[in-house]
């Protein structure tokens, strides 16, 4: 086996309530009509990534994804399901799971990606840099609305982005420097020791960590195992891993240590050796295996490890699901500009209304747009760039706009529905205004209400 793949599903997001419920757990959204997570299961498939380990927190949560994945990947792929407990973070699941890693080398994947990066890159990327952990970086996404549209409830006044701080080397193949989260807000400090190694560095602040990371197994281990405080992949390991990888403080595949009082003969002859070995590989050595050397070629004496990076093209979709807004973004970029994502064909009216689904008399569904099965609208309706679920009931006189509405939703007549996302079983009477709102499942909006920028949903028991 040379890489197990580890998907990292998450449970019930607060950032995510109310679209998240018990019942609707993050991996479980829909986009574009299915479930989050199945886009990464479906990227994974096609780089020939086949064994999975899908970790969900909170039990109810793992055995409704895991469900939903033994009914949808059965013959398809090999798919081992972890409950862990909530909250643990990210490298608290991984450390929850260690007993279960095995491989080589361990490909972390966010199981919130919506992406078209070959995830086999990245794995090649690592192998071929013997890397102790590579990071996919994609081009920071532009949240909010479209030209025509609105951006989403609470999430309308939207702060101006936090993004990493990044530090590249000139090869922009090696990680040099990485701020997140409250880093951001303190000065750039760098080690004296990488710079003077790496000579130059370029500092990056529009590209997104996506989560998604190539790790040696028996490093990874050594990490969540030394430091058992370490919570989060991003925010404690990564940047763990980067800060001592001049120093490093863990051996690397197996390398003796030049005894102090050793043979200097034998020394000179290792030496010589690995640096054969350095210029065999590469044509251009990197700057960890120069430091490692010392100076003038001498024995080394230190120890080193590389933290690699693998940056996708421009042209390259990379999102991630952790927000409402994002929620919307998605769903908004696969019926339209991303629309090869959605794994459906569109019509040459450009939207996807399933076959089994009912229009009245002068109902209109504009392009962008998807109705899902057994779906029934009555007459004189219109639909524009929205995401219509399977089996939903809509009366007539109904205009959903810059939308998604989930499954068994029903509507009454003279309802209209902007820039909101209504989750699933919910019922809206007739001549209900919504713009801007969230409305968790199960949830029944009385006859003439109005509502804008609210979250309406049941309390939780």
């Amino acid at each position: 086996m040379d890489f197990q793949v580890v998907v990292l599903a998450g449970g019930t997001s607060k950032n995510l309530v109310p679209l998240v419920s018990k019942e609707v757990p993050k991996a479980l959204l829909p986009v574009g009509n299915r479930p989050v997570i199945s886009y990464v299961l479906e990227l994974l498939e096609l780089s020939n990534l086949k064994d999975l380990i899908v970790v969900v927190e909170g039990q109810d949560a793992a055995v409704r994804v895991g469900s939903w994945i033994s009914g949808a990947y059965v013959d398809r792929l090999h798919v081992e399901v972890a409950a862990v407990p909530e909250d643990v973070g990210t490298a608290g699941a991984l450390r929850a799971i260690a007993h279960h890693l095995t491989a080589k080398d361990i490909l972390v994947v966010s199981g919130d990606i919506v992406s078209d990066v070959p995830l086999g890159a990245v794995a090649a990327a690592h192998r071929r840099h013997d890397a102790v952990v590579t990071a996919m970086l994609c081009s920071a996404p532009v949240s909010g609305p479209s030209e025509s549209g609105s951006s989403v409830g609470k999430d309308k006044a939207k702060k101006p982005g936090r993004y990493n701080i990044i530090g590249l080397d000139p090869t922009k193949q090696f990680l040099v420097y990485i701020a997140t989260g409250a880093e951001l807000e303190k000065d750039i400090r760098i080690q004296k020791s990488i710079l003077r190694a790496v000579g130059q560095m370029e500092i990056r602040s529009d590209l997104m960590d996506a989560h998604l990371y190539a790790f040696k197994r028996s490093i990874l281990h050594e990490v969540l195992d030394q430091n058992d405080t370490f919570q989060s992949l991003k925010q404690d390991v990564l940047p763990y891993l980067v800060r001592c990888q001049l120093s490093s403080e863990v051996l690397l595949n197996g390398a003796p240590q030049t005894e102090e009082n050793g043979n200097e003969k034998a020394s000179s002859q290792n030496n010589q050796l690995m640096l054969s070995q350095i210029l065999a590989n590469s044509s251009t050595p990197s700057f960890h295996e120069l430091y490692a050397l010392g100076p003038n070629g001498s024995t080394p004496v230190r120890r080193t490890h590389k933290c690699c990076v693998y940056i996708a093209g421009k042209s390259k979709y990379c999102v991630r699901l952790n927000s409402i807004q994002a929620f919307s973004d998605i769903n908004r970029d696969v019926i339209g500009d991303a629309s090869h994502l959605s794994g459906y064909s569109f019509s040459p009216q450009n939207n996807i209304i399933h076959p089994s689904a009912e229009l009245g008399s002068k109902t209109t569904v504009g392009p962008h747009c998807m109705l899902g099965e057994g779906s029934q609208m009555g007459d004189k309706c219109s639909v524009k760039r929205s995401v219509i679920g399977r089996h939903c009931r809509i009366g007539s006189n109904v205009k959903v706009v810059n939308s998604v509405v989930m499954n068994h939703v029903t509507i009454g007549d003279g309802c209209s529905i902007q820039n909101s996302i209504i989750c699933s079983n919910v019922q809206l009477q007739d001549r209900v205004v919504l713009k801007d709102c969230q409305v968790g499942a199960g949830f029944v909006v009385t006859a003439g209400s109005e509502c804008k920028g609210e979250a309406l949903a049941k309390k939780e028991k």
